[in-house]
């Protein structure tokens, strides 16, 4: 159903703002008001990555007045194929500074609210309060269901995106909304419970088509706009999925499903097996394979041959997880030695230790940090992707 702008509309707007703006300035139901109500919003993105980057583009110029960017991280090499928010001179410079810099390339006119570092259960009610929206483009479930818990806590509309490999879904979610008849669901409507940290791969793992961002990112920003000015039917209640691949848009219906009501915004917990899983640094596997033939681990690079063939631990024998979670790899692995399993960051190996630890082999690690740890802490010369 339609709902109410949740912004109030601001000052009128200046003769510039009417050229700027002219595009939406002819819309039904937006005109000089709607443009009036985004340059009074307070929007904040949490995550400049693949998703923030063009949503806070797409706000900016779309005229929203005041955008909080939060992230922690800095900008790599390896973000420039999909956060378009970013260029190659920013790469070494926390991402909020450059994220705020393209922004106001867009519009020096835009109030930006920089919250650099992590969010954490103690600080994220006060950053997000007093923002009319959030969007979380984030890339991991502690911090999906921080911002979640926060916005149901704060009564806050949230737009949310998830994006991996070819696959997509957006949604927007609304814990506690402030006028009857709205639909009210958030992310543990969708998801009651988060993931372990080794149940679900991330980017970095799976990897992710850049251009799928550009295309979740815009629909996000659609929302974030209908949102503010009060247009159209936002996906409340509506999971949108996206399959690039086939070029399949499709809808799945969300409904409250019991969740608990809204409290002292918490952390998600982590990962009991995560935590309990035996592990193997990158220099104790250096010098285990340095070691007597006959002690040296059997090591197991459970990534894709297409990784594989970027970057390799030297003897390392390729099984991707897929093989070793059906059972068809498990004749080829010795009982006889130590097994030292190993994927990109860790997630997938933690994964398929599992699996290998179910079917019977004891002596069974992974690898800490999988092979970017190899690359940082024994062989610099090999690719770090």
């Amino acid at each position: 159903m339609p709902i109410p702008p949740v912004v109030e509309p601001g000052p009128a707007l200046t003769a510039e703002q009417l050229r700027r703006y002219d595009r939406h300035l002819l819309l039904p139901g937006v005109g000089a008001e709607g443009q009036r109500r985004l340059r009074n919003a307070r929007v904040c993105v949490v995550g400049a990555g693949g998703l923030g980057s063009p949503v806070l583009l797409y706000l900016a110029a779309a005229g929203v007045g005041t955008i909080g960017i939060v992230d922690l991280d800095d900008v790599d090499e390896s973000n420039l194929q999909r956060q378009v928010v970013h260029g190659w001179a920013d790469v070494g410079r926390p991402k909020v500074d450059s994220a705020r810099d393209a922004v106001l390339a867009v519009d020096a006119g835009i109030t930006v609210i920089v919250h650099a570092g992590p969010l954490t259960a103690e600080n994220v009610a006060g950053v997000l309060s007093g923002y009319d929206v959030v969007v979380d483009g984030t890339d991991n479930f502690p911090t999906r269901y921080l911002v979640n818990d926060a916005c149901v806590a704060l009564g806050l509309p949230e737009v949310w995106g998830s994006v991996l490999r070819f696959d997509a879904q957006v949604s927007v979610f609304w814990g506690r909304p402030p006028v009857p008849g709205i639909t009210a669901v958030q992310l543990r409507d969708l998801f009651p419970e988060a993931p372990g940290a080794d149940d679900a791969p991330s980017c970095a793992d799976a990897g992710v088509l850049g251009a799928l961002c550009g295309q979740v990112g815009s629909v996000m920003a659609t929302e974030v706009l209908k949102l503010l000015m009060g247009v159209g039917e936002p996906l409340l209640g509506r999971v949108l999925v996206i399959d690039a691949l086939a070029s399949r848009w499709t809808e799945v219906p969300l409904a409250r499903a019991g969740a608990p009501a809204a409290g002292p915004v918490r952390p998600a917990a982590p990962s009991i097996r995560a935590s309990s899983s035996p592990t193997v640094s990158a220099r104790e596997l250096a010098a285990l394979l340095a070691g007597p033939p006959a002690r040296r681990p059997f090591v197991v690079d459970v990534r894709e041959p297409t990784e594989h063939a970027i970057v390799a631990i030297p003897g390392a024998r390729l099984i991707p997880l897929g093989r070793i979670l059906d059972g068809t790899a498990f004749e080829g692995l010795p009982r006889d030695r130590q097994i030292v399993l190993h994927c990109r960051t860790g997630a997938r190996s933690a994964q398929a230790l599992r699996a290998v630890l179910a079917a019977g082999f004891t002596d069974v690690a992974h690898l800490d940090g999988g092979i970017l740890a190899w690359v940082d802490d024994v062989d610099p010369t090999l690719t770090r992707y």
